[in-house]
Protein backbone atom coordinates (compact mmCIF):
# COMPACT_ATOMS: atom_id res chain seq x y z
CA UNK A 1 0.00 0.00 0.00
CA UNK A 2 2.84 2.47 1.01
CA UNK A 3 4.84 1.36 -2.14
CA UNK A 4 1.54 2.24 -4.69
CA UNK A 5 1.36 5.75 -2.72
CA UNK A 6 4.81 6.29 -3.02
CA UNK A 7 4.62 5.58 -7.05
CA UNK A 8 1.58 7.62 -7.59
CA UNK A 9 3.43 10.57 -5.84
CA UNK A 10 5.80 9.99 -8.10
CA UNK A 11 4.31 9.89 -10.96
CA UNK A 12 2.15 13.23 -10.12
CA UNK A 13 5.25 14.78 -9.39
CA UNK A 14 6.95 13.38 -12.96
CA UNK A 15 3.58 14.60 -14.74
CA UNK A 16 3.55 18.26 -13.10
CA UNK A 17 7.19 18.47 -14.01
CA UNK A 18 6.45 17.67 -17.18
CA UNK A 19 3.43 19.85 -17.66
CA UNK A 20 5.66 22.85 -16.17
CA UNK A 21 8.27 22.39 -18.33
CA UNK A 22 5.97 22.30 -21.65
CA UNK A 23 4.23 25.78 -20.44
CA UNK A 24 4.90 27.92 -22.75
CA UNK A 25 7.45 30.91 -22.42
CA UNK A 26 6.13 34.75 -21.78
CA UNK A 27 5.22 36.63 -24.95
CA UNK A 28 7.87 39.06 -25.28
CA UNK A 29 6.47 43.01 -24.87
CA UNK A 30 6.16 44.20 -28.25
CA UNK A 31 6.45 48.20 -28.13
CA UNK A 32 4.02 50.52 -28.76
CA UNK A 33 3.45 52.61 -31.78
CA UNK A 34 3.28 56.46 -31.39
CA UNK A 35 -0.22 56.08 -32.43
CA UNK A 36 -0.87 53.35 -29.59
CA UNK A 37 0.84 55.76 -26.93
CA UNK A 38 -1.36 58.62 -27.98
CA UNK A 39 -4.35 56.44 -27.60
CA UNK A 40 -3.25 55.63 -24.23
CA UNK A 41 -2.92 59.36 -23.52
CA UNK A 42 -5.83 60.09 -24.50
CA UNK A 43 -7.08 57.45 -21.84
CA UNK A 44 -6.24 59.03 -18.73
CA UNK A 45 -8.38 61.80 -19.47
CA UNK A 46 -11.73 59.39 -18.75
CA UNK A 47 -13.86 60.87 -16.42
CA UNK A 48 -16.33 63.86 -16.20
CA UNK A 49 -14.89 67.65 -17.01
CA UNK A 50 -16.37 71.15 -16.93
CA UNK A 51 -15.49 74.38 -17.56
CA UNK A 52 -15.78 77.34 -19.48
CA UNK A 53 -15.80 77.90 -23.63
CA UNK A 54 -14.45 80.63 -24.98
CA UNK A 55 -14.57 81.21 -29.02
CA UNK A 56 -13.32 83.58 -31.84
CA UNK A 57 -17.04 83.77 -32.82
CA UNK A 58 -18.07 87.78 -32.88
CA UNK A 59 -20.37 89.16 -29.60
CA UNK A 60 -23.26 89.96 -32.48
CA UNK A 61 -23.12 86.90 -34.00
CA UNK A 62 -23.17 84.70 -30.40
CA UNK A 63 -26.30 86.84 -29.50
CA UNK A 64 -27.85 86.04 -33.23
CA UNK A 65 -27.41 82.27 -32.32
CA UNK A 66 -28.48 82.27 -28.67
CA UNK A 67 -24.75 81.59 -27.39
CA UNK A 68 -23.96 81.90 -24.22
CA UNK A 69 -21.69 81.82 -21.58
CA UNK A 70 -22.61 79.20 -19.79
CA UNK A 71 -19.43 76.36 -18.59
CA UNK A 72 -19.48 73.12 -20.92
CA UNK A 73 -19.65 69.87 -19.38
CA UNK A 74 -17.49 67.17 -20.89
CA UNK A 75 -18.04 63.25 -20.10
CA UNK A 76 -15.11 60.97 -21.84
CA UNK A 77 -15.06 56.90 -21.10
CA UNK A 78 -13.62 54.23 -22.13
CA UNK A 79 -15.35 51.33 -23.53
CA UNK A 80 -15.53 48.21 -25.76
CA UNK A 81 -12.74 46.59 -23.62
CA UNK A 82 -10.68 49.55 -23.85
CA UNK A 83 -10.75 49.51 -27.97
CA UNK A 84 -12.76 53.36 -27.54
CA UNK A 85 -12.95 56.34 -26.34
CA UNK A 86 -16.58 58.32 -26.13
CA UNK A 87 -16.55 61.66 -25.73
CA UNK A 88 -20.09 63.69 -24.60
CA UNK A 89 -20.14 67.16 -24.35
CA UNK A 90 -23.28 69.44 -23.48
CA UNK A 91 -24.32 73.33 -21.60
CA UNK A 92 -23.53 71.92 -17.99
CA UNK A 93 -26.65 71.62 -16.07
CA UNK A 94 -29.08 71.52 -19.08
CA UNK A 95 -31.27 68.24 -19.36
CA UNK A 96 -30.08 65.78 -21.98
CA UNK A 97 -32.60 66.85 -24.82
CA UNK A 98 -31.29 66.32 -28.23
CA UNK A 99 -34.38 68.72 -29.67
CA UNK A 100 -33.26 71.86 -27.35
CA UNK A 101 -29.47 71.57 -26.49
CA UNK A 102 -26.55 70.59 -28.78
CA UNK A 103 -24.80 67.25 -27.30
CA UNK A 104 -22.14 66.13 -29.69
CA UNK A 105 -20.76 62.68 -29.14
CA UNK A 106 -16.27 62.19 -30.04
CA UNK A 107 -15.40 58.45 -30.48
CA UNK A 108 -11.57 57.86 -30.70
CA UNK A 109 -9.89 54.24 -31.56
CA UNK A 110 -7.13 52.78 -33.07
CA UNK A 111 -7.45 52.25 -37.16
CA UNK A 112 -4.49 50.74 -37.69
CA UNK A 113 -1.61 51.95 -37.19
CA UNK A 114 -3.28 55.50 -36.81
CA UNK A 115 -5.78 57.25 -33.43
CA UNK A 116 -8.63 57.84 -35.78
CA UNK A 117 -11.68 60.32 -34.45
CA UNK A 118 -14.81 60.97 -35.54
CA UNK A 119 -16.57 63.19 -34.17
CA UNK A 120 -20.83 63.09 -34.77
CA UNK A 121 -21.38 66.14 -34.97
CA UNK A 122 -24.99 68.57 -34.49
CA UNK A 123 -24.73 69.72 -38.05
CA UNK A 124 -25.66 66.36 -39.48
CA UNK A 125 -22.31 65.40 -40.35
CA UNK A 126 -19.50 62.82 -39.23
CA UNK A 127 -15.67 64.34 -39.86
CA UNK A 128 -13.09 61.81 -39.85
CA UNK A 129 -9.51 62.71 -38.22
CA UNK A 130 -6.37 61.40 -37.43
CA UNK A 131 -4.13 62.69 -34.30
CA UNK A 132 -0.41 62.49 -33.07
CA UNK A 133 1.50 63.08 -30.26
CA UNK A 134 3.77 65.59 -29.16
CA UNK A 135 7.12 64.48 -28.79
CA UNK A 136 6.72 65.68 -24.74
CA UNK A 137 3.31 63.38 -24.75
CA UNK A 138 0.96 66.20 -23.42
CA UNK A 139 -0.86 67.05 -26.38
CA UNK A 140 -2.87 65.10 -28.82
CA UNK A 141 -3.53 66.96 -32.29
CA UNK A 142 -5.60 65.84 -34.66
CA UNK A 143 -6.01 66.56 -38.20
CA UNK A 144 -8.81 66.71 -40.87
CA UNK A 145 -9.14 63.52 -43.23
CA UNK A 146 -12.42 63.60 -44.76
CA UNK A 147 -16.30 63.99 -43.87
CA UNK A 148 -19.47 62.43 -44.07
CA UNK A 149 -22.61 63.84 -44.51
CA UNK A 150 -23.40 67.33 -45.84
CA UNK A 151 -21.17 70.20 -44.80
CA UNK A 152 -23.65 72.55 -45.87
CA UNK A 153 -23.88 74.26 -42.10
CA UNK A 154 -19.88 73.94 -41.62
CA UNK A 155 -17.93 71.02 -39.97
CA UNK A 156 -15.83 70.39 -37.44
CA UNK A 157 -12.09 70.28 -39.25
CA UNK A 158 -9.31 70.03 -36.44
CA UNK A 159 -9.02 69.07 -32.27
CA UNK A 160 -6.27 69.53 -29.99
CA UNK A 161 -6.19 67.99 -26.68
CA UNK A 162 -3.77 68.92 -24.20
CA UNK A 163 -3.29 67.54 -20.55
CA UNK A 164 -2.02 69.96 -18.36
CA UNK A 165 -2.13 67.91 -15.17
CA UNK A 166 -4.62 64.53 -14.29
CA UNK A 167 -7.30 66.85 -13.12
CA UNK A 168 -6.92 69.37 -16.13
CA UNK A 169 -7.28 69.26 -19.72
CA UNK A 170 -8.25 71.90 -22.42
CA UNK A 171 -9.35 71.44 -26.06
CA UNK A 172 -9.40 73.53 -28.84
CA UNK A 173 -11.22 72.63 -31.35
CA UNK A 174 -11.70 74.64 -34.77
CA UNK A 175 -15.19 74.82 -36.92
CA UNK A 176 -15.24 75.83 -40.64
CA UNK A 177 -18.63 77.61 -41.13
CA UNK A 178 -19.83 77.89 -44.08
CA UNK A 179 -17.40 79.35 -46.74
CA UNK A 180 -14.50 77.69 -45.33
CA UNK A 181 -14.24 80.18 -42.47
CA UNK A 182 -13.13 78.64 -39.28
CA UNK A 183 -14.27 79.35 -35.68
CA UNK A 184 -12.55 78.66 -33.19
CA UNK A 185 -13.43 77.76 -29.66
CA UNK A 186 -10.99 76.54 -26.77
CA UNK A 187 -12.19 74.35 -23.74
CA UNK A 188 -10.71 75.09 -20.66
CA UNK A 189 -11.59 72.08 -18.54
CA UNK A 190 -11.52 70.92 -14.84
CA UNK A 191 -11.99 66.91 -13.54
CA UNK A 192 -15.07 67.14 -11.21
CA UNK A 193 -14.90 63.16 -11.05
Amino acid sequence: MKSRRLMLSVVLLSLSTTAFAQSPAPKPEIPKTEAQKSFDAMKTLAGEWEGPVTTDLPEAMKANMGVNSNPLHVSLHVTSRGNAIVEESQEARTPLDYTKYDHPVTMLYMEGDQLALVHYCDAGNRPHMVGKRSPDGKTVEFQFVDVAGSTQRGYMHHAVFTIIDASHHTEDWTYMMPGDTPLRAHFDLQRTK
